[in-house]
């Protein structure tokens, strides 16, 4: 299916506002997520029958919303699923590692108890599916595998708790989450260390919520202490 495939032609009212609102709608509803490209101009224009700079300047807009990020010479890219993970995100590059791994222990341990009590049988399946990557990952030695595998698992948990207002929370974080990983990956690349995500997968799918946040707390005290023994 083309990626403007929901998109109609603009015809009445202020056009960019119009142009705006189709574009975010695609964004909020997934029909582009996190991370893709979005539509080149060209196809973007022909699909909404405006005028180029029509579509340049929504997309400006949403990318001043923080919704979109352009990469040069590669495109525009879905950076936030919403205006709320748009405003954590722009928060989130501000701030030091210590203080993006204590938003990021709450966060988590909410979806671990969250996943754990609402996890669909499809959900805890995926979820297990993310953590046999992970440790795949882990096993390679790649530490840009490793880090990707990482954030699939996560974000797996966080789907799990079917609350999309934590979902967009963490989307935000995700570029300081990401960050995160990568920097204890660097300070300690023994991932094996990291205990606590194979029986955060088991725990959700065994529907247990106190072991759910006591495997989380495992590997959040484990980052935390990497860290902080830095000079």
């Amino acid at each position: 299916m083309s990626q403007t495939a929901g998109l109609t032609a603009i015809r009445t009212g202020r056009a960019c506002d119009a142009v705006i609102a189709q574009l975010e709608d695609l964004i909020t509803s997934g029909v582009w997520p996190l991370g893709s490209r979005i539509p080149p101009e060209p196809e973007l224009t022909a699909a909404l029958g405006v005028g180029r700079n029509t579509v340049r300047e929504a997309v400006r807009a949403l990318e001043h919303a923080g919704m979109l990020a352009p990469r040069r010479g590669d495109g525009t890219y879905v950076r936030a699923t919403s205006a709320l993970g748009a405003a954590v995100y722009r928060r989130a590059r501000q701030t030091d590692l210590l203080h993006v791994l204590d938003v990021r222990a709450g966060l988590e341990r909410a979806a671990a108890e969250g996943a754990a009590r609402n996890r669909t049988d499809a959900d805890a399946a995926a979820v297990t599916l993310a953590v046999r990557a992970r440790r795949a990952a882990c096993d390679t030695g790649d530490a840009d595998a490793f880090v990707a595998a990482d954030l699939t698992f996560h974000r797996a948990v966080v789907a799990a708790t079917g609350n999309p207002v934590l979902a967009d929370l963490y989307d935000g974080l995700t570029e300081a989450v990401e960050r995160t990983v990568a920097e204890i990956s660097r300070l300690d690349d023994d991932h094996s260390a990291f205990r606590g995500h194979e029986e955060l997968a088991a725990a959700i799918a065994a529907g247990d919520p106190v072991a759910a946040v006591a495997a989380a707390d495992t590997y959040l005290d484990a980052a935390r202490t990497i860290v902080e023994r830095q000079p």
